[in-house]
């Protein structure tokens, strides 16, 4: 578990790279052909990830249900998102990675709802969700990785 903790953070980095190397104007930025900006993608994952662990793990999640519902699966960017929500997203990029491993040192995640996830992983256990956020969250970088090919 130490080397996917690890994984996540470095992860977290880069995500918080982004943040620190874009404008906010160029975070909200949806080039032509594509459904969604680099802050949407980062914020995504931030609720991404508090869903499949703490949601799946029957416990309060570390956002607001407002930030959840608009970067759940499925949704895409209605208008631009300001640069004082930008700075929470850029709190919540690392803060909750870092209790998050923490309540799994100290046994917090007792249960998990098993599921299939609608790309077809089964999650069994909090270990699987672990991983499979990693999984996920990489997924979102190539995606940024593509975007900012055509943010200038």
């Amino acid at each position: 578990m130490k080397a996917l903790f690890k994984t996540w953070k470095t992860n977290r980095n880069i995500y918080l790279s982004f943040l620190e190397n874009y404008s906010t104007e160029q975070l909200n930025l949806i080039p032509k052909g594509f459904n969604n900006n680099l802050i949407w993608n980062i914020a995504h994952v931030v609720v991404a990830q508090q869903s499949l662990i703490y949601r799946g793990a029957d416990l309060p999640m570390n956002i607001s249900m407002e930030m959840v519902e608009k970067y759940m699966p499925g949704t895409k960017p209605t208008g631009n998102t300001s640069a004082e929500e930008i700075a929470e997203i850029k709190n919540l990029l690392i803060a909750p990675l870092e209790q998050t491993e923490k309540d799994y040192q100290q046994g917090l995640f007792k249960t998990y709802k098993e599921r299939q996830t609608s790309t077809g992983f089964h999650l069994g256990n909090i270990e699987d969700a672990l991983n499979f956020n990693n999984y996920h969250e990489g997924l979102h970088l190539g995606y940024m990785m593509s975007l900012r090919k055509f943010i200038k």
